[in-house]
């Protein structure tokens, strides 16, 4: 399973103790936001979280000096998750610079279309990093493929799972049409996000997928609470969701 974490929520402290938690339970890969002011594709819980990072003034440096610290104590691969506009401040090919030598190996920048996207990812690629793509369920066939063969990585499928009836109980068909579908066009691997937050939806989603990742779910785990305390609210909805 994947994570999604919030650097610098509440504190830089705090994530490098959940960073570590996740390490120990053989996170595969983690994905680590930094904190923007205008997160387009953030529902309310990640936007909260940013809000929370950026009022005690984590910046990228900070973050990539979080990175750094992880991937030299042998933590597994970091996907930075991010916007367009403070890359673009920072300095595109700084940026793709720092991240590198950071040790980070993809970076995900959810509000860049496709047609858009061809300097950044060119100058993060000629850094050794990959740009994962997201797909959601929107995205016409046609689109999925282009974005599938542009992706880096592997393919983030948004699922957004909506809730149906009142058992409220997430409909999984149409992200199961979703995977066939971009199964048939890609053999890159297909990672999950956005709406999983229950064991249930786990292991539903599971078998049909190469990866999943936990975004939300985590940070209300761990929402008020600082430093060991926040980690250990991590490491019991791990446990929890991919027991």
């Amino acid at each position: 399973g994947g994570t999604y974490v919030m650097a610098g929520d509440p504190d830089l402290e705090t994530t490098q103790a959940i960073l570590a938690v996740l390490a120990r339970r053989g996170a595969s890969a983690i994905e680590l936001g930094i904190p923007y002011g205008d997160p387009l594709a953030d529902g309310a819980t990640i936007a909260a979280a940013g809000t929370r990072a950026l009022a005690n003034g984590t910046t990228i440096a900070d973050v990539l000096s979080l990175v750094a610290g992880f991937r030299a104590a042998g933590g597994p691969p970091i996907i930075v998750f991010t916007y367009f506009n403070p890359i673009y401040q920072y300095g595109l090919d700084a940026f793709a610079r720092d991240a590198a030598g950071a040790g980070a190996s993809a970076v995900i920048v959810p509000d860049i279309a496709l047609e858009e996207s061809d300097e950044l990812r060119a100058t993060l690629v000629r850094h050794g990093l990959e740009m994962p793509l997201m797909v959601a369920p929107s995205t016409s066939p046609e689109r999925a493929v282009r974005i599938a063969a542009a992706s880096g990585g592997f393919v983030y499928v948004v699922s957004r799972l909506g809730v149906t009836g009142a058992a409220a109980t997430p409909d999984f068909s149409p992200l199961r049409d979703q995977v066939v579908r971009l199964r048939t066009v890609t053999d890159k691997p297909l990672a999950v996000g956005f709406g999983v937050s229950t064991a249930q939806h786990v292991s539903q989603v599971a078998p049909l997928v190469d990866g999943i990742i936990v975004g939300s779910a985590l940070i209300d785990a761990y929402d008020g609470a600082h430093g060991q305390e926040a980690a250990t609210r991590v490491e019991h909805l791990i446990e929890r969701l991919f027991a």
